[in-house]
């Protein structure tokens, strides 16, 4: 049973940055594509940026491109999200997990919360 436990969000202003953590306990996560997501009050959980296994390739949503910045440490089974330049939009619950073709692979954690004032 894998959990994963994200951590580091915050209330910070617009123009702002945080660096989120999602540790992975239960199993070694180093083969896999790892992903962040967020979902907004109201809102569909989207996907926000993914990294492959060995941190070659990463991938972002067109919200988040130039500003956000995917890393992993797999020796820690920890994958960060930087976050920069933050804006109100960007305010959310903010998920990571293991991806396979696309498709979150493992239960979702608890999330930790970002908010951005204006």
């Amino acid at each position: 049973q894998v959990q994963l436990v994200e951590s580091g969000g915050g209330l910070v202003q617009a123009g702002g940055s945080l660096r989120l953590s999602c540790a992975a306990s239960g199993r070694t996560f180093s083969r896999y594509v790892m992903g962040w997501f967020r979902q907004a009050p109201g809102k569909e959980r989207e996907f926000v940026a993914a990294i492959t296994w060995r941190g070659d390739n990463t991938y972002y949503a067109d919200s988040v491109k130039g500003r956000f910045t995917i890393s992993r440490d797999n020796a820690k089974n920890t994958v960060y999200l930087q976050m920069n330049s933050l804006k109100p939009e960007d305010t959310a619950v903010y998920f990571c997990n293991a991806l396979q073709s696309g498709t979150p692979l493992w239960s979702w954690g608890q999330g930790t919360q970002v908010t951005v004032s204006s």
